[in-house]
């Protein structure tokens, strides 16, 4: 089969749709934050939650903050690519924002939780599944410690949701460790990850 010498050999790179997760406490909120920082030209999807929000966080920055008939609201109109209960409250990804930004050939990253990336998963397959982690269970539970927002007793059913989460490990893509100290190191990794996704030969088919 004859080529014209001047026409593009491979199809240009598809949007990305890109899943962050992992174990509770392990730095996703840093990690998203200095990304945000690197001005890639990715939409950052917000979620809508149920919980209260947290000091210095911003409504429509770090969560949509709304009530519990609300978000029920939200379920019954099918305006959620995904929502759980976590941990007594709900998350959810709003749907429209998600499909508006690859429309526009913008990747997007979400974070969630490892029972949302499941349903991420099965609804999306062509997502991008990243499963952030510590180096050790003792870095995890001095960073939940340190961070003062749970009681003893909700920090011990974290680190014992986080063992059985590991489990999860298999169905995810990639694997960054976010290291204590070291969140350049991961966002290179997570670089490198949106780098060979745009190589790849066959690119990933989104469905959303």
């Amino acid at each position: 089969m004859s080529r014209d010498r001047h026409s593009q050999l491979g199809p240009p790179p598809k949007p990305l749709f890109i899943v962050l997760s992992g174990l509770s406490g392990v730095g996703k909120d840093t990690v998203l934050s200095d990304l945000k920082k690197s001005k890639l030209p990715v939409f950052f999807s917000v979620s809508a939650t149920t919980r209260a929000r947290r000091a210095g966080e911003k409504e429509g920055v770090d969560y949509y903050f709304v009530s519990p008939k609300k978000f029920q609201r939200m379920i019954d109109a099918d305006e959620l690519l995904e929502w759980a209960t976590v941990y007594g409250n709900r998350y959810g990804i709003p749907r429209e924002p998600v499909r508006e930004a690859l429309r526009r050939g913008q990747d997007v990253i979400v974070k969630i939780d490892v029972q949302g990336a499941a349903t991420i998963k099965k609804n999306v397959p062509g997502a991008v599944l990243i499963f952030l982690v510590t180096s050790t269970l003792d870095e995890l539970e001095n960073r939940l410690l340190k961070r003062r927002t749970e009681s003893p007793a909700e920090v011990k059913l974290r680190l014992k949701t986080a063992v059985k989460e590991l489990d999860s490990i298999p169905m995810f893509d990639y694997i960054v460790v976010n290291r204590h100290g070291e969140v350049v190191r991961a966002i290179e990794a997570i670089n490198a990850i949106i780098v060979a996704e745009k190589c790849r030969a066959i690119p990933r088919d989104l469905n959303i």
